[in-house]
């Protein structure tokens, strides 16, 4: 997590894990079963990953100077169950295109 981009992908998987653990498991607990501690614990943790995940899009924001569009992106692939591992796809993609273009530096 060296980089504004691997902060934002490592904190974008911890959301939307914590996303779906929240739907597919909390849930189903608290209005199947009963149980809403569950919801209570997990949509607590998976609101600090949100707010984290929201200050990491705004960190990348400001050093890579993001469009709008791209912001836009971010935020709305936080709101949808899997839209954080597409965009972790989508911006491990360009961090490889990035780093192929890059010339190596040859030590003489």
């Amino acid at each position: 997590m060296k980089t504004p981009i691997s902060r934002l992908r490592t904190i974008g998987i911890y959301e939307g894990i914590s996303f779906l653990v929240l739907l597919g498991i909390g849930m189903p607990l608290k209005y199947m079963a009963g149980i809403p501690e569950v919801v209570k614990y997990v949509g607590w943790a998976h609101g600090v990953l949100f707010i984290l995940y929201i200050a990491a899009v705004l960190q990348v924001t400001l050093v890579h100077r993001w469009s709008v569009a791209k912001v836009a992106v971010a935020v709305i692939a936080s709101l949808l169950p899997f839209g954080p591992f597409v965009l972790d796809r989508k911006l491990l993609q360009q961090e490889e295109t990035k780093a192929q273009e890059k010339p190596v530096k040859q030590v003489a």
